[in-house]
């Protein structure tokens, strides 16, 4: 049985009247690729928000390696990290200057190393001394995901990773993440609106609609319930409500 190095139970999250996340409970398992899949206004960030312990939750449970993220919040953040094309780095500072800030807030060793060899792998190393602010929408995506594997994270949480880049460099660095968990045995929960994405990289989705879980499984399992095609199919049918919950 593979180890458990997420858990949530009942997990709620309430906005003055909206309730944007209603008593979720999931798993993650060490090594999983986890997609949560759903319609904007779904929750899907609002969740990722809560694991990282940026939006504290308004009932229900995270655990994390073990440990509760309330208590214990800043040794289990030591050993995660995250990425989304929607955060911006500070934008005077040059990629890296901005990737020595959070190298040291990590205490990486050989940062500098460290930082150019993941430059290089992304395909921006010619990028390092360049202000953030000239950067283009697709090369500050990149950043954040160089960003993100500073620390050698066990767990990464990504949100949207792959939005702006090239199809060319959405491949690669899909296929990167992969290499990645097949050598570390990296656990990676993942969010995207592109659903052949979502089909190749997931082990197993978590469908989310107005705050709840409809439905858990491998994409081909999701597919079946729904009497999808694809995963463009069944998003289509739950956003329009075509979709009976299961």
């Amino acid at each position: 049985m593979p180890q458990t190095v997420v858990e949530v139970r009942n997990l709620t999250k309430r906005f003055e009247r909206v309730t944007a996340v209603h008593e979720i409970s999931f798993e993650i398992y060490q090594g999983e690729i986890l997609g949560i899949l759903g319609p904007n206004g779904a929750g899907k960030t609002t969740t990722i928000q809560m694991l990282l312990g940026v939006t504290t939750p308004t009932s229900g449970q995270i655990r994390i390696f073990g440990l509760d993220l309330g208590r214990h919040r800043e040794e289990i953040l030591g050993r995660v990290n995250f990425s989304s094309t929607y955060v911006s780095l500070p934008q005077s500072l040059t990629v890296r200057e901005n990737l020595r800030v959070f190298a040291q807030l990590y205490q990486v060793r050989n940062f500098r190393e460290k930082i150019d060899h993941l430059l290089s792998v992304f395909e921006i190393l010619h990028l390092r001394d360049t202000v953030t602010r000239k950067l283009s929408t697709g090369q500050l995506t990149r950043v954040s995901l160089v960003k993100a594997l500073l620390n050698d994270p066990k767990i990464l949480f990504l949100d949207e990773p792959t939005a702006s880049l090239d199809p060319d460099i959405a491949d690669k660095t899909r296929s990167l993440l992969k290499s990645i968990r097949a050598q570390s045995g990296l656990t990676i929960l993942y969010t995207s609106h592109n659903m052949k994405e979502m089909e190749e990289m997931s082990d197993r989705i978590i469908f989310l609609n107005k705050g709840r879980i409809i439905s858990t499984g491998t994409p081909d399992e999701i597919m079946k319930r729904f009497q999808g095609e694809d995963l463009e199919e069944v998003f289509l049918k739950v956003a329009r409500g075509k979709a009976g919950l299961t």
